[in-house]
């Protein structure tokens, strides 16, 4: 176990103080996913490791997606020693945001803030012109606009995406799986794991994981020959069927069948059939005691070998390494890109900001778990 003993150097030892931008239309699951993690990281520990603060334009109150109208603790003019910013999006992202919150953020991050985005967020940070030259992950309703109008934006379906000081995800309870990847950065595995078991979350999913985006979503339906095969080859994942066969029955030549793939989801039919055998593999692997042998059957290998090595070529570790919950080399590179701090230490926020915070952690003195997981100093 790594993280909670003394020579954990990532462990950051001051508050940290994040912002949360609400935008019209946020959607709420996506908001508490990101916060009630910090609130279960300050419980757990007994500590007041992170507090937070919801802004607005203005201070006024903000209707979420669902109607309900949220009041704000601040107002963009009033917030001030902020670490991180991070912009709940939701729907109708294109009509949400003001000019103002768009260069409201951009003096932000020309001060060094840390910036994220949840949900479709994202995409207002894509706006502001702060993703680019970045990675970046939004629920994958605004993924083709963001890389229709942000070609320098490096978009990806992975659930989230930490890249340099830029923390992105995508929509519903992904947030969760961000902030704990954070939290276990900065203040150890046992304490993240100890939030995952708190939230009856059965696994913390990693930068590995990927979105998945509805075919019907990115192709609309200009191309129902391809939807077609493409959810054959979903339903026959053990006993892969050929090419030919997969070409005959949606009544398509294999040439065809080739073109369709290239042009719509730019590559062969073959390394995309891989690619679901291999993410399908995937699951199983983290998800149930099925041995290697049994993995590899179940999504058509005919050997464990061949099963192994593909994987590695394609996941970037082997599949044993995988079921030991260990991270490829990419993996470890971003995490480590997480809590980079620039050294200097910044004042305390004011009492009306952290007061969230120090609310829910005092609320939480009575409960079986408080103080429950011990931090080293």
């Amino acid at each position: 176990m790594t993280g909670m003993n003394n020579n954990n150097s990532n462990t950051v030892s001051k508050q940290r103080n994040i912002g949360f931008l609400l935008l019209k239309n946020f959607t709420m699951i996506s908001l508490a996913s990101a916060i009630e993690p910090l609130r279960m990281a300050n419980q757990l520990s007994g500590k007041e490791l992170y507090s937070w603060c919801t802004i607005t334009e203005d201070g006024g109150p903000v209707r979420a997606s669902d109607g309900i109208n949220i009041t704000p603790d601040n107002s963009m003019a009033d917030v001030t020693d902020l670490d991180m910013v991070i912009v709940a999006g939701g729907v109708n992202i294109t009509r949400s945001y003001s000019s103002r919150e768009v260069a409201w953020l951009q003096g932000q991050a020309r001060r060094g803030m840390k910036v994220g985005g949840i949900c479709t967020g994202p995409y207002m940070l894509a706006v502001a012109g702060l993703m680019d030259g970045h990675e970046c992950s939004a629920h994958w309703e605004c993924m083709a606009s963001l890389q229709e109008e942000f070609p320098k934006v490096s978009s990806t379906n992975r659930l989230f995406t930490i890249d340099r000081d830029r923390m992105t995800s995508s929509g519903g309870t992904v947030p969760l799986d961000m902030m704990l990847n954070m939290i276990k950065h900065e203040h150890g595995y046992e304490l993240s794991s100890a939030i995952s078991e708190m939230f009856i979350c059965d696994r913390i999913r990693t930068e590995a994981d990927h979105q998945r985006i509805p075919l019907r979503h990115m192709l609309g339906t200009t191309q129902p020959k391809l939807v077609e095969i493409v959810s054959l080859m979903e339903a026959n994942l053990e006993e892969p069927i050929s090419l030919d066969e997969l070409a005959n029955y949606v009544d398509v030549s294999r040439r065809q069948l080739e073109r369709l793939f290239q042009k719509y989801l730019q590559c062969s039919p073959s390394r995309y059939y891989l690619k679901l055998r291999l993410l399908r593999a995937r699951q199983l692997l983290k998800q149930t005691s099925m041995s290697i042998i049994e993995v590899a059957s179940a999504c058509g290998f005919v050997s464990t070998p061949h099963f192994s090595k593909c994987y590695r070529e394609h996941i970037g570790i082997p599949p044993r390494e995988e079921r030991l919950g260990m991270r490829s080399p990419k993996e470890d590179d971003v995490m480590s890109m997480i809590g980079q701090r620039t050294g200097s230490t910044s004042s305390r926020l004011n009492g009306r900001l952290s007061s969230a915070a120090m609310s829910a952690l005092t609320e939480a003195q009575s409960e079986p778990s408080y103080a429950s997981v011990a931090l080293s100093s």
